[in-house]
Formats: C-alpha cells, sequence, structure tokens
C-alpha cells in the first residue's frame, strides 16, 4: 500500500488539498513591515495579569507597524475547557482596552477572512494538513496503547534517558503501510505522529526576537500531531493557523521557548516560510515564605486575577501603562517626560523587552494609578467613582451621587494645578478619602488634635474664629491672613519663623491652630487643602461641626 492509499484510508472523507486552502487563505495585502500577530488563549477561565501581558504586547506591535491583531481561540483540549469561556476573554480583554481586528465577537460569530478563529471549528482543515503529510512518509499511524507509554516512560526512566517518543522507542514508527492498513481496518484505536528527522546530537539555532540566538539540538520526537477524537494538539494546530492566517509573529509566553526546533521542523516539513517567534518572561514576585523569586501564580496570588484590579478600581489605563513599563525598558522615561502622551506614540522594540522575568510591583502599579488618576478631570472622575460604588458599595453610592456637583466639587480639590494631589490611588480609595465631607457619615468620631489638646482652648480658638474671623465669601490670602489675627490674638505666632527663633515666647504657632480647625471639621490632621474644605462645606455645616466639639 502506498503512503497516498494508506492516507485516503485514515482520511477519506478529506478532499480538499493543502494547495485548496492556500488559495482559500492568500497572503495578506499589506506593507512588508506589517506585523501580523494573534492572541491564541484556551478558554479555561478567567483573564490573568499575565493573559494581559502578552495580549498588550501582541496588539501593541501590530498596531504601531500597521498590521493585524486577531484573536484565536485554542480549544482542542476539550477536558481544559469551560462553559462561556470565549465570552469570559472577549468580555475580560475588552475590559482593558484589548480589542482584535480579527476574530470572534461571541461564541457564534467571528468577523474577519481568515476563520474559523476557534480551533474546534477548524478540524477538517487541519486533517487535510495531516493527510498532506501521511501522503509523503512525514506522518504516520501510531497505535500504541497508554500502557505501552507509560512502560517506555518507565523505562528510559530507569536506564536515565530522555523521555519521549524517539529512536528505538518509537515502536510504530517502521510499521509497514500494510500493516498499519490491516489494524485500522480490524478498528484498532490510533493517533498520528509526526515523523521527525531530527538528530538530538546536532546543534541548531534559532533566532527569538527578544532573546537573540539560541543555540538547541535538533528535534527527533515523533510528537502526536493528531489525537484521536480527530484534532490536532497544539504544535501542529499552531503551525496550520499560522500559516494560513499569515501570521509573521509568534508573541508568547517564553514557557514555549524550547518548542522552537519543533516548530522549525514542522514549517520546513511544509516548505513553508516560519514566523519570527518573540518569547516574554513571565511576571514574577518575592515568595514571602522563602524570599527567592518565583511567577506569579494564578493559584496563589489574587493580583494575578483581574477582578483583582476590578474590586480595587484601579483605572484599567493604569494597568496599561504599568505594563507598558514592563514591555518597554524606556517606556517609563519617555512617559516621565510625556505624562499627558498616549502608549500608541510611543515606539515599542523587541530588543527593549527584558530577557528575564520582570517583578511585578504593586506599590509601582499604584503610584503609576496615583499619577493617571491625579490627572483625571473631576467630572470625568466622577463618572468613573460612580460607576465603581454602584458595583462595589452600595451604601457610598447613594451618598455620592446625592449631590453631584458637591461631590465633583470635592473631587476637584488640588486637581486642576501644576501639581495636582495623588492621594487617590484607585477608586475605593475615595471614600476613605472623602467621606468626612458627608454629614451622614460625620458621626461616632474620634478626634486627634495634636499639639493643641486642651477642650477649653480648642473650643476657645474654634468659637472665636467661627464668629469673629471667619467669612465664606473670603478669598483665600484673606481666609489665611484671618487666620494669623486669630493667632495674636489668642498668643500662638503666626510667622513660622519667628516661632521657631522664639517658641517659648508663644502657647504654639498658627499651624497648631489650623490644625484645631482641620480636625474639628475632619477628624482629621492629613487632608486636602483646608480653605477648599471650608469653602465646599460652607459656614453653616461649619458651625454645626464645631458645635460637636
Amino acid at each position: 500500500m502506498s503512503n497516498k492509499e494508506l492516507a485516503d484510508l485514515i482520511f477519506p472523507n478529506i478532499t480538499k488539498t493543502i494547495e485548496d486552502y492556500e488559495n482559500m487563505y492568500p497572503t495578506r495585502d499589506l506593507s512588508s513591515n506589517a506585523i501580523v500577530t494573534r492572541y491564541a488563549p484556551s478558554p479555561t477561565g478567567f483573564i490573568h495579569i499575565g493573559a494581559l501581558l502578552a495580549s498588550f504586547t501582541e496588539k501593541t506591535f501590530a498596531k504601531q507597524s500597521g498590521g493585524v491583531f486577531y484573536l484565536r481561540i485554542e480549544d482542542t483540549d476539550t477536558k481544559r475547557t469551560v462553559d462561556n469561556g470565549i465570552m469570559e476573554i472577549i468580555n475580560g480583554l475588552k475590559e482593558f482596552e484589548v480589542t482584535f481586528d480579527e476574530g470572534p465577537i461571541n461564541e457564534n460569530e467571528s468577523i474577519g477572512n481568515y476563520g474559523p478563529y476557534i480551533q474546534s471549528e477548524r478540524k477538517e482543515i487541519y486533517q487535510a494538513f495531516v493527510k498532506h503529510l501521511i501522503s509523503e512518509g512525514k506522518a504516520y499511524p501510531c497505535f500504541c496503547t497508554h500502557e505501552e507509554i507509560d512502560e517506555i516512560r518507565r523505562e528510559q526512566e530507569r536506564d536515565k534517558l530522555r523521555i519521549g517518543y524517539y529512536g528505538n522507542y518509537a515502536k510504530c514508527r517502521n510499521l509497514s503501510n500494510d500493516e498499519c492498513a490491516r489494524r485500522i481496518k480490524n478498528g484498532d484505536p490510533f493517533i498520528i505522529r509526526f515523523r521527525s528527522n531530527g538528530d538530538y546530537n546536532k546543534k541548531i539555532i534559532c533566532h527569538d526576537e527578544v532573546k537573540g540566538d539560541i543555540l538547541f539540538p535538533e528535534n527527533d520526537l515523533d510528537i502526536v500531531i493528531n489525537k484521536a477524537d480527530g484534532l490536532p494538539t497544539y504544535h501542529f494546530a499552531h503551525l496550520v493557523d499560522d500559516h494560513l492566517m499569515r501570521t509573521t509573529h509568534v508573541i508568547r509566553s517564553d514557557e514555549w521557548v524550547s518548542s522552537l526546533p519543533l516548530h522549525y521542523q514542522l514549517f520546513d516539513a511544509f516548505g513553508f516560510k516560519r514566523p519570527k517567534y518573540a518569547h516574554i518572561a513571565p511576571l514574577a514576585k518575592i515568595d514571602e515564605e522563602t524570599g527567592g523569586v518565583r511567577k506569579l501564580s494564578k493559584r496563589k496570588d489574587p493580583e494575578c486575577a483581574m477582578s483583582y484590579y476590578h474590586k480595587l478600581g484601579i483605572p484599567y489605563e493604569a494597568v496599561r501603562l504599568y505594563l507598558a513599563t514592563i514591555t518597554s525598558s524606556g517606556f517609563e522615561e519617555w512617559y516621565l517626560h510625556n505624562p499627558d502622551g498616549n502608549i500608541d506614540d510611543y515606539k515599542f522594540e523587541f530588543k527593549k523587552i527584558s530577557k528575564s522575568p520582570s517583578l511585578f510591583d504593586l506599590d509601582k502599579l499604584n503610584n503609576i494609578s496615583k499619577n493617571y488618576i491625579s490627572r483625571l478631570k473631576a467630572t470625568d472622575l466622577y463618572e468613573r467613582v460612580s460607576k465603581y460604588l454602584n458595583q462595589y458599595d452600595k451604601e457610598f453610592y447613594e451618598i455620592f451621587t446625592e449631590d453631584k456637583e458637591y461631590s465633583t466639587s470635592i473631587l476637584n480639590i488640588e486637581r486642576e494645578q501644576k501639581k495636582p494631589r495623588k492621594d487617590i490611588g484607585c477608586y475605593s480609595d475615595v471614600r476613605k478619602e472623602i467621606w468626612y465631607m458627608y454629614d451622614s457619615l460625620f458621626t461616632n468620631l474620634n478626634y486627634d488634635f495634636q499639639i493643641i489638646n486642651n477642650k477649653d482652648e480648642i473650643r476657645n480658638i474654634l468659637n472665636l474664629y467661627i464668629n469673629k474671623y471667619y467669612d465664606e465669601l473670603d478669598d483665600k490670602e484673606t481666609w489665611f491672613n484671618k487666620m494669623k489675627l486669630l493667632c495674636d490674638e489668642l498668643g500662638y505666632s503666626s510667622d513660622m519663623k519667628e516661632y521657631k527663633l522664639n517658641p517659648d515666647k508663644y502657647k504654639g504657632s498658627v499651624a497648631d491652630v489650623s490644625m484645631v480647625i482641620r480636625v474639628a471639621l475632619t477628624t482629621k490632621s492629613m487632608t486636602p487643602d483646608l480653605y477648599e474644605i471650608m469653602r465646599i462645606l460652607g459656614k453653616d455645616r461649619i458651625k454645626e461641626r464645631i458645635s460637636k466639639i
């Protein structure tokens, strides 16, 4: 029996050839520098920060080159697929502004001319390519049972040899076509393996856009390319899809870097042009138990899940800015000099991506988020915070949105200035930063007046100030001058330099008197600008709060 006859026996219903598919999926009409790349997840659960980093990087390189960024769902491992997994991926990435030029828009619809973009819908395409390899003697059916494969592994482990199906351990490699046909007709279960022509003792150079040239032994494993259920393995589906979808760059996690010799070999077996590969190091963190560096874990680390950032209320833009600092060694400096710039204005380069794992730094992310939020318009921040509170803090949502103008004015304190205040790192910070501005929350209070702590003296300061000196129509300079007059009348220094030179001459300083007023109105010793707080509260509310002391 010839190779072609064996191929027809195994796939009698596959009539299209690889040439047919070449014609169906022609070379894309793009510039020579355009990057076509993909995000290719398995629908196995929630979106994690590593997935966001990968998709952000892939989209960035495609977009800045005038290329194409598409979504491909790799669901051939049916045991790991979860219900609604595709929509979780699509919606989860959309929340962080990762959208696609092509790919599924839901579980039933796609956009683009190079689909289907869900691998389980491409079964006949893969089988046509497998059939082609069989007809050329580059693939063969394997009848080894799980027990036989386990026995091969045990034998290799006992003899301290490499684990795998290769050489003399490739038991079905040398079966004749007639024997294969007999067993197939007999109903024996089988899979299809690639017939490797590699020599493990020879070295090849594989080029990685991030890591440079890497020396590997040739692949000599006869890997499975078509499983018993008729679906391909990851490695083979990767070959077929990236070729037909005209992928120019495969950007993926560096856990796949060791697969390069195999993937080179698969492309060469068909005579296809290989895509360029760029492997991104994983995110890492310091292990609290061991003190060592380890990969960020979906199981151990809550910050791995994107829901973590939603619950905190960290703006998606801040997360993307942080990922950009990881993606490119030069981005942070660029952004420092272009704080109002758009990520799209920065030129990302593969050579600037770190070769080693990047430590995931929540403090740094928080600082980036503070800087980002500080530059938002108060009206924009109000809408964002309202949306967040409506989902995560219904009680404060009702309070916060009762008077939009009032809440917006609070958010605007020290915002529209050269160096805006940076006390809000995420939307969940808003309540703890401004709760005291709302009367319904200003109950059951604890006051710490700092230096001046005599209750009679505190009341004397507050009553004299509100009855004699405070006028809500005063501008800031007049307001502060009246604060000084209050100090002079009560025996406190209104001049800090003078107070530092002669502290014994005074009961305290203008800072101490201001602190009394600040704490009486807010309970806090650290707040935004006191003048602005008082202007927003208004005299009636100020009087009411002073009366509680």
